[in-house]
């Protein structure tokens, strides 16, 4: 489990491509302390594990479903990757619950600043919104952030000068494609409202079966 607080950037080094998987070096540092092969490290919000550690350097192999469903088939050697430890068990919680397993990717669409922060615009499909909600959380790339608007096409986030400067954000703009881990707690919800271990066919069908009556029967 992570909590969405990138640790380093760091940077890719090569890349080895085989016929649906790869094999990833990522040079750094801050994340090498303490891990061993095994050890599970982020990269760009997703969970692989150490096959190798070196002192400037480790490896991860990443298989065919990884490569689906999230945006690291497209980095390139000279990328840069946010990067994160997996949390202690007597390590602080700053950000929220994270645990690797991307959802799905969307687009950056707009960037806008205001103020000291910088407003992102990411678009995403219906099947990752439903579970997007504002001043709730959302990792983009690995890192957690506080969601700020959300439409039927998109939602927003705004991040202070710290973040973009300690992330490989500083380097995103309109156009790029970006990992997203929806906010677990959301998607267990919808599962356990599916009643009988079935999941709802709609979100409509979610809603009108949660009513006063039903909250009643089980002692609420």
């Amino acid at each position: 489990m992570f909590t969405g607080l990138s640790e380093e950037t760091g940077t890719l080094q090569s890349i080895q491509r085989g016929a649906a998987s790869c094999v990833l070096t990522i040079g750094c540092r801050t994340v090498l302390e303490g891990s061993k092969v095994g050890d599970s490290i982020m990269v760009n919000g997703v969970c692989l594990t150490a096959t190798d550690v070196g002192s400037t350097y480790f490896t991860a192999d990443a298989m065919p479903e990884t490569l689906d469903r999230s945006a690291l088939g497209s980095l390139h050697p000279g990328s840069r990757v946010n990067l994160e430890r997996a949390m202690p068990a007597n390590g602080r919680f700053g950000g929220h619950i994270v645990s690797g397993h991307i959802d799905g990717t969307g687009t950056i669409t707009r960037l806008r600043e205001d103020g000291n922060a910088v407003w992102v615009t990411v678009a995403a499909g219906p099947e990752l919104l439903r579970y997007i909600v504002e001043k709730g959380s959302v990792a983009i790339d690995g890192i957690s952030l506080t969601v700020a608007a959300v439409t039927g096409t998109d939602f927003s986030v705004s991040l202070i000068p710290h973040t973009r400067r300690v992330t490989a954000f500083s380097e995103k703009g309109p156009g790029d494609t970006v990992n997203l881990e929806c906010d677990i707690l959301g998607k267990y919800v919808e599962k356990l409202m599916g009643f009988g271990g079935e999941k709802a066919e709609s979100p409509k069908e979610t809603s009108e079966s949660f009513t006063m009556e039903f909250l009643r029967e089980h002692g609420f």
